[in-house]
């Protein structure tokens, strides 16, 4: 019998309304009862289940779904195909045969920290039973384990929990989204994805879905999605597992949580404020590393060309007075085109004929305290001439293989690739080694970690390892092999790689994130807001030190009898602003684009360099104050670019802001994200009054809205009157601009 069918088209935008599980009779445990675990209480209720801490013991950190229907289980199949240029979106469409609900509570027993529940679920003809077991395992983290158990349960292959929420309650986290702040009303696919060109913007999205094999993206696509979300009420729940989950948060009053899995295994959080909530949970994914003393001194330059060009930028910018802390150069290993524009040969040699003279370049940057970065991704080029790893990796056994064993080969616009298995050890070593060889080797000091996204959900995998849990998993292990290189070569502590792609633990793991490749607009959809947003929703998911690329990535062209004419590209304006608003966040880097010969680029002009000055002078004289947050990102999780919400979670008017964002606790910044705007409209948080930091004079009323100017090199910036670093930050701006 096929129950329901739902087509979830790469994220669940057409995914069926959350399920109202039928009420079953009175259980058997009496209700009022409570059972200690740990610090934490396990209590029964007339809704069901319900979870306390015993330092706040009216406030509730976990019910089940306030009509009792909190568990359910199905056994279903799902048709995947993997789409996209490169590819890495993935449509899936699941049909389910058989669901059991209506959860009954049978028994509730404590042995030492843990409480076990057992009960039954109910499907067509007969029941499973289930145990939903929570274990204190710290006192702020309790851990819950769901497992099915008898004849029938193995074949059930999706377990749904419910849980309480209510209207007004807004919900945080699911990663780094980059639509949407408050996922109240959302259902967001929990699952590692390429996450587009244009997401959902009109017209665009069409269109590229039309002419790049669905290469369009919605709102919900992100390469960092993380099971895990933080709410107003100060509830803090996330899944342990790697397989795909779904959290449907459209219903008012629920927020039912699906994983691809026979069991479902998380924690509940115990926390103060957000910011305990925060603490606690990157106690679990890890926190990042401080990031060297020298990307504190100024703008990393994007540049491409080979050595003489680069030189000649170089000493262009450096005539300008710009700031120049080290030079990425992703074009280490020469450049072809393609249909999507320039891009690189994926066999990771350095390409000695395009940069003739590098090792002179590495240590003449190296004379002034800079370092050249390079890239990398999982992938191998099979282009001829280029595809000396791709076929040493094929022999060994090395790619991830179909299931007759033959390389699965991704597509990338109109050249195939192959992926490396990290799930073999043999694999790690060898590209380990080629890395070390290839870039450390050669002076790189870190670089782009791309990619992540596209291991296919029917991949074969050394020793049978499941796909299903590797595809999420596998953006964390390709983090801990760059990782595990620059450690493992003793420069740990001065290199820097930048991840896209990332999971649950990939914050302990990598050194830096980006937010991935921008359309060069100032949309909502997948521009420069989105720049934003997914730093915000990263920050408050663990990711605490992102960037985004200057300008963004994507532009969009028609080639028409032999020329190139841009549809949407970078204007000198966008640019500047993206400047600004990258001036307050944990790193300052300049990219070409896929199109440089289209796109203007940070230096094209004067009037652009002088920009890059001022914006790369703000971002170095805030160092001190970086730093600081830095030392909390390393100590406590917290992210350098917060939502309003972590520091005023009392006034709910912060819950649905996505464009301004403090840096710390003592900067907020409402950068101008619209075209020709030269103010915005900035809310000023109960709690805090703030000056202008270009005037000194008071700005706003707390609990208020105003329109505050923000004209092209003072964007609209203040300091928290009363705050230890008020000075400081306003000298440290104040001589940044003091040339202006």
């Amino acid at each position: 019998m096929d129950i329901k069918r739902r087509d979830l088209f790469t994220g669940g935008l057409a995914g069926a309304a959350l399920v109202a599980l039928p009420q079953r009779a009175a259980a058997a445990v009496d209700t009022g009862m409570n059972y200690p675990v740990g610090d934490f209480v396990l209590s029964r209720t007339e809704k069901g289940l319900s979870v306390t801490h015993k330092q706040t013991p009216d406030r509730v950190l976990w019910a089940t779904q306030s009509r009792g229907n909190f568990l359910a289980a199905e056994e279903a199949s799902a048709a995947v195909t993997e789409v996209g240029s490169p590819e890495g979106t993935f449509k899936i469409n699941d049909t389910v045969t058989t669901r059991y609900e209506s959860p009954t509570i049978d028994d509730i027993q404590v042995a030492g920290s843990a409480a076990t529940v057992s009960g039954t679920i109910s499907g067509p003809a007969d029941s499973v039973a289930y145990t939903l077991v929570f274990s204190a395992v710290s006192p702020t983290h309790l851990q819950f384990a769901i497992k099915l158990t008898g004849d029938k349960s193995s074949s059930l292959n999706r377990v749904v929990l419910a849980i309480d929420s209510s209207k007004d309650e807004a919900i945080f986290g699911c990663g780094s989204q980059l639509t949407y702040f408050n996922q109240k009303g959302k259902l967001v696919p929990i699952l590692v994805q390429e996450h587009g060109i244009g997401r959902g913007k009109p017209i665009v999205t069409e269109l590229v879905n039309l002419l790049d094999y669905d290469s369009g993206g919605t709102p919900f696509h992100t390469g960092k999605p993380v099971p895990y979300i933080m709410t107003s009420r100060l509830r803090c729940i996330f899944l342990e597992d790697y397989e795909y989950s779904e959290f449907d948060m459209r219903k008012a009053d629920a927020i039912q949580i699906k994983i691809w899995s026979g069991k479902m295994s998380g924690r509940i959080l115990y926390g103060k404020t957000p910011v305990d909530l925060l603490e606690a949970y990157t106690e679990y994914t890890g926190r990042m590393r401080k990031l060297p003393e020298w990307v504190h001194s100024g703008i990393i330059l994007g540049i491409m060309g080979g050595t003489d060009k680069v030189r000649e930028r170089i000493q262009r910018t450096k005539d300008a007075g710009v700031p120049v802390a080290g030079l990425w150069l992703q074009d280490w290993v020469g450049t072809h085109p393609t249909s999507a524009g320039t891009q690189l040969f994926w066999n990771w040699f350095l390409d000695e004929a395009y940069y003739p003279g590098w090792r002179q370049l590495v240590d003449d940057i190296a004379k002034d305290g800079g370092k050249i970065l390079t890239y990398i991704n999982p992938f191998l080029a099979t282009i001829e001439g280029h595809d000396q790893l791709f076929q040493e990796g094929k022999a060994k056994g090395y790619l991830v293989q179909h299931a007759d064993g033959s390389p699965y080969l991704i597509k990338n616009a109109n050249f195939m690739v192959g992926m490396i298995d990290l799930s073999n050890p043999a694999t790690r070593s060898w590209i380990k080694n080629v890395m070390k060889t290839n870039m450390v080797g050669t002076g790189a000091g870190g670089w782009m970690n791309d990619f992540g996204e596209a291991l296919p959900l029917d991949a074969k995998l050394y020793g049978g390892a499941d796909p299903w849990v590797w595809h999420n998993k596998f953006p964390e292990e390709w983090q801990r092999l760059s990782r595990e290189v620059i450690d493992e070569t003793g420069h740990g502590d001065e290199m820097v790689f930048f991840s896209r792609s990332g999971y649950t633990r990939s914050p302990g793991i990598s050194t830096l994130f980006w937010l991935g490749d921008q359309l060069m607009t100032w949309d909502e959809y997948d521009g420069i807001k989105t720049a934003l947003v997914g730093i915000l929703s990263g920050g408050i998911s663990g990711f605490s030190m992102m960037h985004s690329d200057i300008g963004g990535y994507v532009a969009l062209k028609l080639d028409i009898a032999g020329k190139e004419i841009p549809i949407i590209n970078r204007t000198p304006e966008l640019m500047m602003r993206w400047m600004e608003l990258n001036a307050f966040t944990a790193v300052m880097r300049t990219q070409e684009g896929i199109t440089p010969n289209l796109s203007i680029e940070a230096d094209s002009t004067p009037e652009m360099l002088e920009h890059l000055r001022l914006c790369g002078a703000i971002y170095r004289a805030l160092t001190p104050y970086r730093k600081s947050l830095v030392d909390e990102a390393n100590g406590r999780g917290l992210p350098l670019v917060r939502h309003l919400f972590l520091h005023y979670p009392d006034d709910p008017n912060t819950h649905d802001i996505r464009y301004q964002f403090l840096l710390g606790e003592d900067l907020m910044v409402a950068p101008v994200l619209d075209k020709g705007a030269d103010s915005v409209e900035v809310y000023f948080p109960t709690g805090s009054a703030w000056n202008d930091a270009w005037t000194g004079k008071d700005a706003g009323q707390p609990g208020e809205w105003a329109r505050m100017p923000a004209p092209l090199g003072k964007p609209a910036v203040f300091i928290r009157k009363g705050s230890p670093d008020a000075t400081a930050l306003a000298t440290y701006l104040k001589d940044a601009t003091a040339a202006n």
